[in-house]
């Protein structure tokens, strides 16, 4: 069983290692060791996870299992990109769950976490970027209500990566 909870700054060296690794170990078959050390300088630094997680706009959920960050999931208000009809759609930004904790019932219940906390926020839909060459990720969205809606470039280092668009109503 595992304990969700919303992450506060005081998680952000936990967070930026645990994200890090998980990015890295999800996409680095996938990318040049010179664009994986770029994004990954960029985007998951503990002054960077600091700062999201004291960003009013940011929401980001832990979830831990004896004592150990498994998962996280962290959501952001800001623009959708013009194939999401919804200006007020709340972006999925990042969704992950540790290998070891993969098969286990917990990204489901973190996606629930997810629905909650839009719901929350007053949001009626949720959007997210997923890389068009991961269809385990694409078909667990799928599994949770989410629909492809279109294509976003996402920039990982200097490679212009493809990602869909998926959108979901939440429930």
């Amino acid at each position: 069983m595992a304990t969700i909870r919303h992450g506060t700054v005081a998680d952000a060296p936990v967070l930026a290692a645990f994200a890090a690794r998980t990015f890295q170990e999800t996409f680095a078959h996938q990318s040049t060791e010179a664009d994986m050390a770029a994004h990954l300088e960029k985007a998951y630094g503990i002054s960077q996870q600091a700062a999201e997680l004291s960003d009013p706009d940011v929401s980001t959920l832990l979830a831990y299992r004896g004592g150990t960050l498994v998962a996280y999931a962290q959501m952001r208000r800001n623009r959708p990109p013009e194939v999401v009809p919804d200006p007020e759609a709340i972006e999925l930004r990042r969704f992950y769950v540790d290998r070891p904790a993969q098969g286990t019932g917990l990204a489901q219940t973190l996606m629930a976490a997810v629905f909650e906390a839009a719901r929350a926020a007053g949001a009626k839909h949720v959007w997210l970027g997923v890389f068009e060459r991961n269809p385990r990720a694409i078909a667990f969205y799928r599994k949770c209500g989410f629909r492809d809606v279109g294509s976003q470039v996402f920039l990982l280092g200097s490679d212009p990566q493809r990602d869909r668009v998926m959108l979901a109503t939440v429930p």
